[in-house]
């Protein structure tokens, strides 16, 4: 997938994701927070499985690597089980609106963590667009009155459960080249049974079947689709150029609340939106370029016989492109505008 069709799926994603907050909000009513995510999250998993099991008509396994099948685990047990738990727990002792601001930090310890522990490249445009789009969302987000005194250890959860997020996020990239539906079904599922289980185990009740049903719909488009759509996204740019575009998200929520649901237009929503979007148009204008080595790898992905992909085939090939089978990469130096995508995660410490 081109770096350009790879920003086309962080923004669908963040449109769906974006979307399903307002949709949510009109759907379901007095529920707790936490099983509405739950359904939200078992709608996305079941959802991703019978869309798998109807392209596949059989449940395989995707080819992952012993290290690749860690870091998933490690994804689903950080952003699905633990993140959910601390973000409850803080909402304890916090208010929503320092909630909702705090939030906020899971894109830039997205970044953070792609950029300092995964060495991601981080030009001065893409960190200064990655701080413009999360400004617009924290415009977003602040309440009238602004942040209010608060319980310190509620602050420190909330914080911890984007720290989570974060991390869930860069050990994601590590497995985005494998099958996207697999990868967002599994999640799906686990992380609602977690919030789930945390729900019920907190009192609360399940809603009657319209509103479960319709709750599990909005997580399979919200949810579901769109996790597939940032897996994809991830495999083409990295984590922190994904996390940027997906963070445009609640501008998308607000737009549609206010074009839907008839709410009203404050000057904080254009501020927002001139700041998302000069973010957005940062990102967008990159050029990366520079010489660059691959080193000899083995894998299995969608692709076409590019630059990258000029290998001969073991088995009767029709001419089908794309198409996804173990391949292998020899090493190979060239210079080349590129994104971090699954080819090009080079360190750029010893670059140059």
């Amino acid at each position: 997938m081109t770096g350009r069709r790879s920003i086309v799926a962080a923004l669908v994603a963040a449109l769906l994701f974006g979307a399903s907050v307002p949709v949510a909000k009109v759907l379901v009513r007095g529920l707790s927070p936490v099983l509405l995510a739950g359904l939200l999250y078992v709608g996305s998993g079941i959802g991703l499985f019978a869309a798998r099991g109807m392209r596949d008509r059989r449940f395989a396994l995707p080819l992952m690597s012993a290290k690749q099948w860690w870091c998933l685990a490690g994804a689903i047990a950080l952003g699905g089980a633990l993140a959910p738990i601390l973000l409850v727990w803080g909402l304890t002792r916090t208010s929503a609106a320092n909630a909702s601001l705090l939030l906020n930090l899971e894109g830039v310890l997205t970044a953070v963590l792609a950029w300092v522990v995964f060495a991601e490249n981080a030009s001065r445009r893409i960190v200064v667009g990655m701080a413009l789009i999360v400004a617009g969302g924290l415009v977003l987000a602040w309440p009238g009155t602004g942040l209010v005194p608060d319980n310190l250890l509620g602050v420190v959860a909330v914080a911890a459960a984007c720290l989570c997020w974060a991390a869930d996020n860069n050990l994601t990239r590590a497995v985005s080249a494998a099958d996207s539906m697999f990868i967002g079904g599994t999640k799906g599922l686990v992380a609602g049974t977690a919030n789930l289980a945390l729900a019920l185990a907190l009192g609360a009740q399940l809603p009657t079947r319209p509103v479960v049903v319709a709750a599990m719909a909005v997580g399979f488009a919200g949810y579901g689709i769109s996790l597939v759509l940032f897996v994809v996204a991830l495999r083409g740019l990295g984590s922190a150029r994904t996390a940027a575009y997906f963070s445009t998200a609640p501008f998308v929520g607000a737009a549609i609340a206010i074009g839907a649901l008839q709410e009203p237009v404050t000057a904080g929503f254009w501020l927002a939106t001139a700041l998302m979007a000069t973010g957005v148009w940062l990102h967008l204008t990159e050029r990366h370029d520079h010489e660059h080595t691959h080193h000899c790898m083995e894998h299995e992905h969608t692709h076409t016989h590019d630059a990258h992909h000029l290998h001969t085939h073991d088995f009767v090939w029709d001419g089908t492109e794309p198409h996804s089978h173990l391949h292998r990469h020899e090493t190979i130096t060239h210079r080349h505008p590129h994104y971090p995508d699954v080819h090009h995660r080079h360190d750029h410490r010893h670059d140059h």
